[in-house]
């Protein structure tokens, strides 16, 4: 039996074991990673942080600068969540994998791979790399070519001397659609017309401007937030494939050929891969034990809490469990008020 169990041991479970640590709960971090970083680990070779490490911080501990660059890659972030995992003294048990949870007599179970757990409470941060989301177009298995998600992409040296059609208007898309053109001729494809953010705008602003806009909505005005910035950061490799002219992107295809992707006009381009950059959903597959209201693909919250279980929290999925809430800094901010939350409840429902 323990206070809380926590369900990931990326970003957002690290942030919620500091602030239980805090609290003075007893909790334990359950982490399906054979070792630290989170989703981190899976990013492509170039992957960096669109803001400088000071705006990057765990709570407690900020992240430290790396030498020689202004913007993080992936690896540092990786040795960050690994350093604060050691510094904290973090009790997460790896490699874990949970397959359910569920409710009996007011306590939680959660069963795993080496045993279940009784816990008063769960605090849910898988995130969603587990659940790369690809649209289904007519044709899709008629393609002959290569055809992954952007979580199966790794450099752009296995494109050279290709064709390759990149799908999605989002950040992810634009630099990998940057670092492919220089090898590959590439057609980047999206639903709208891609909004480009201006060049001195970056992390930094993006996080200013959602505290703003969180600040305007409790009190009850309203704000455009980044969505009146545009879409896309301009971080460096983005900046000059635009200016050498590879970043014009076309209207979305209607159907995949056998060789390539075709549009309604009977317009086609032959590619030797596919690309998707289209996103994710939550993994809350361990959730479905549980008689949650579900709403748009996950459980329905008031701000991290479950409307229907009291004792679950879900931290670090995006907008709907706080602003900002899928990045580092943002997943700090929401971890502290989930974890007062969950102090009150634990320690409310064991004086019963």
């Amino acid at each position: 039996m323990t206070d809380v169990v926590i369900i990931g041991g990326g970003q957002a479970g690290l942030a919620a074991g500091y602030f239980l640590r805090r609290a003075g709960l007893e909790f334990v971090i359950l982490d399906n990673h054979a070792g630290p970083g989170g989703a981190w680990q899976h990013g492509w070779q170039s992957l960096r942080l669109f803001s400088p490490a000071e705006y990057s911080p765990l709570p407690g501990w900020p992240m430290p600068a790396q030498k020689g660059e202004s913007f993080p890659t992936a690896d540092h972030v990786v040795d960050y969540l690994t350093r604060y995992e050691h510094r904290y003294d973090l009790p997460v048990q790896r490699p874990v994998h949970v397959s359910n949870v569920y409710q009996d007599r007011g306590q939680l179970f959660v069963d795993t791979d080496s045993g279940t757990l009784e816990t008063t409470a769960v605090i849910s941060a898988t995130g969603t790399w587990q659940r790369p989301y690809v649209p289904h177009y007519p044709g899709c298995e008629d393609f002959t070519g290569r055809q992954l998600h952007t979580v199966e992409y790794d450099s752009p040296e296995d494109y050279t001397g290709q064709r390759v059609v990149i799908v999605g208007g989002g950040n992810s898309a634009a630099q990998i659609a940057s670092e492919v053109s220089t090898v590959a001729q590439t057609l980047w494809v999206t639903q709208r017309r891609p909004r480009f953010m201006p060049d001195d705008v970056d992390g930094r602003v993006l996080f200013d401007v959602a505290t703003a806009r969180e600040a305007a909505q409790r009190a009850g005005r309203d704000h455009d937030g980044v969505s009146g910035l545009g879409d896309i950061v301009m971080v460096p490799p983005v900046r000059a494939a635009r200016d050498r002219g590879d970043l014009s992107a076309s209207p979305m295809f209607e159907r995949l050929t056998s060789t390539g992707v075709s549009w309604a006009d009977g317009s086609e381009y032959s590619c030797d891969a596919i690309i998707w950059c289209t996103g994710f959903k939550p993994h809350l597959k361990h959730l479905k034990g549980l008689e949650l209201t579900w709403e748009n693909g996950h459980p329905v919250t008031a701000g991290t809490r479950s409307i229907d279980v009291p004792g679950l929290h879900l931290l670090g999925y995006g907008d709907w469990t706080g602003f900002s809430s899928a990045t580092i800094i943002g997943a700090a901010r929401t971890a502290k008020s989930a974890v007062a939350d969950v102090s009150e409840y634990v320690r409310s429902t064991q004086a019963q």
